[in-house]
């Protein structure tokens, strides 16, 4: 892509510099030689990573919504307030003189409320956070400022969706409490061909997504839960991902009747190793389709001082 610059002289993304053809021979300005000077700017843009960006969403992709509609009464951890939506205007409150009118809302919810990503102010350990400063002192005024969720930058990553119970032979899902073991994540990325690397954002299915619809079996109190313990919460962060992220309310497993009564792969992920973490996601399409590898986009809302914040991730891949 290139332009003019006031001086005359043509720049290209590439910070490469040509004359205009004002200042060029008959030979270099002829349209014959202009055209291939064109082609050859496109060529380079072409080649460049905006430019293959470019290319990939003009050839087609396909987007997979992760998250979960935000909906009144929808499942969700009992330690935080309650998703509430009202309209506090409606059409016809006001009517404007040309008969224009508009409506508006009021939300109240808590930032780990349905589909959510952790900030690294939201566990700490012994009285500490993850940069050891004291948790109680940390949050004097009512926010986090050092390490909020405002401090989450977007994300534009490789992402991968180690599918776990089509890799242990039970594609619905894994069952109630069951605890996804390194041996269970290290032989489903085997089995997919998508081994884990550094940066990387990796999403564990385990099914329970599918229960979203019953409250009470989605939260699964009495039931327990599937996810990863502290040993497969470890196994993940020795691979150094940026995030990691589930389809469960507390991404990790919960034993029958225990609830949220105690959570090391937080203490692991958040505190000790500096691994953000999703819940609550959708991944069944994903795992429908087989793709466990894609582009993973995800922007938390900027609130200063937040434990957490609300999301809309999505998976990105091409057509075809």
């Amino acid at each position: 892509m290139t332009g003019v610059g006031i001086t005359g002289v043509r720049t290209s993304d590439e910070g490469r510099e040509a004359l205009s053809p004002e200042a060029l021979s008959p030979e270099e300005s002829s349209p014959e030689a202009l055209s291939r000077e064109e082609s050859s700017a496109e060529e380079a843009h072409a080649t460049t990573t905006t430019g293959l960006l470019l290319r990939a969403v003009q050839d087609g992709i396909r987007i997979y919504d992760l998250g979960r509609p935000l909906t009144i009464g929808m499942p969700q951890s009992p330690n935080h307030p309650a998703f509430w939506h009202a309209l506090p205007r409606r059409h016809g409150d006001m009517v404007r003189a040309d008969g224009g009118s508009a409506a508006n809302d009021v939300i109240t919810m808590g930032t780990h409320v349905g589909t959510h990503i952790d900030a690294f102010s939201h566990v700490s350990q012994d009285g500490r956070l993850i940069d050891g400063s004291d948790a109680v002192e940390a949050s004097r005024g009512g926010r986090f400022a050092a390490l909020g969720a405002h401090t989450i930058a977007p994300m534009l990553r490789r992402g991968v969706l180690l599918d776990v119970p089509a890799a242990l032979g039970t594609p619905e899902g894994c069952a109630p409490g069951y605890e996804i073991t390194p041996d269970d994540l290290a032989a489903t990325a085997e089995r997919q061909g998508t081994p884990i690397g550094a940066g990387d954002v990796v999403l564990i299915r385990s099914g329970w997504g599918r229960l979203f619809g019953d409250r009470d079996a989605y939260t699964g109190l009495e039931s327990g839960v599937p996810g990863v313990g502290e040993a497969g919460a470890t196994w993940l962060a020795d691979h150094e991902p940026h995030a990691v992220g589930a389809d469960t309310i507390a991404f990790e497993c919960l034993k029958p009747g225990g609830g949220h009564s105690l959570l090391p792969a937080h203490r692991v992920l958040l505190v000790e190793r500096g691994v953000y973490i999703i819940e609550t996601m959708v991944l069944d399409e994903l795992a429908a389709d087989g793709v466990h590898e894609f582009a993973f986009v995800l922007s938390p809302l900027p609130i200063f001082g937040a434990t957490g914040s609300p999301v809309r991730p999505l998976a990105v891949v091409g057509r075809g």
